[in-house]
């Protein structure tokens, strides 16, 4: 029995394209890859949408995002081990752990902690505030993404990391973005044997089937 594929969601079309390049060859069969587009509306929707419809056998949002603590590098990979949302409601998550040694295993810096969901993009001050109520990072789905799962499928294993584009000290839109962006577009396809490695040990699988290109959800 071919076992349920593994469901990468990201926000924006980069995202997707970096990890439809990896290396998928230790995928259990074809991982469906889908973008959401930006914000937790969005996000919500179509992660509701996704899971309504497709048996996973685990949940990945994954992309770029940005860093709210001091001493974490523009490429760096910060894993969740919890998401909060802009409300205050936490999704607390088990996966931290295994993925980051994956991640380790491949070279690549790894840092975890909890992840907010803002509504907007945070800048500056609200930055420092948000790590002082203990943030690590912050994106605009993963909190979304999570409350679909807890309402459709609670009981799939789902994980959460965040490429570092921009740091307190380098946020967007200054002139470092461009190398710091790519430097991050290749890290987060760099994750991908991470990614199915940790897949592997949540579905607790007996073997490894052949792979095959990625799927793109439509």
């Amino acid at each position: 029995m071919r076992p349920a594929p593994l469901l990468v969601v990201c926000a924006l079309a980069p995202e997707v394209w970096a990890l439809r390049g990896g290396d998928w060859t230790g995928a259990l069969g074809p991982p469906v890859l889908a973008r959401t587009g930006m914000g937790p509306l969005r996000a919500r929707e179509r992660a509701a949408a996704l899971l309504a419809t497709g048996g996973y056998g685990a949940l990945v949002v994954a992309g770029f995002g940005a860093a709210v603590g001091p001493g974490i590098r523009p490429g760096d990979v910060i894993v969740a081990d919890g998401v909060r949302d802009a409300q205050g409601g936490e999704h607390p998550l088990d996966s931290a752990g295994p993925l980051a040694a994956a991640l380790r295993a491949r070279g690549l810096t790894v840092h975890t902690g909890l992840h907010h969901t803002a509504d907007h993009v945070v800048r500056g001050l609200e930055r420092r505030a948000l790590h002082a109520q203990g943030a690590l990072a912050v994106d605009m789905e993963a909190a979304a993404v999570l409350a679909a799962r807890a309402r459709l499928r609670p009981e799939l294993p789902a994980a959460v990391l965040r490429v570092v584009v921009d740091t307190p000290e380098r946020e967007l839109l200054r002139p470092g973005t461009l190398p710091a962006g790519l430097h991050a577009w290749r890290t987060l396809r760099a994750a991908v044997p991470a990614l199915t490695a940790w897949h592997r040990s949540a579905a607790h699988a007996n073997e490894t089937l052949p792979s095959t290109l990625p799927q793109e959800a439509s």
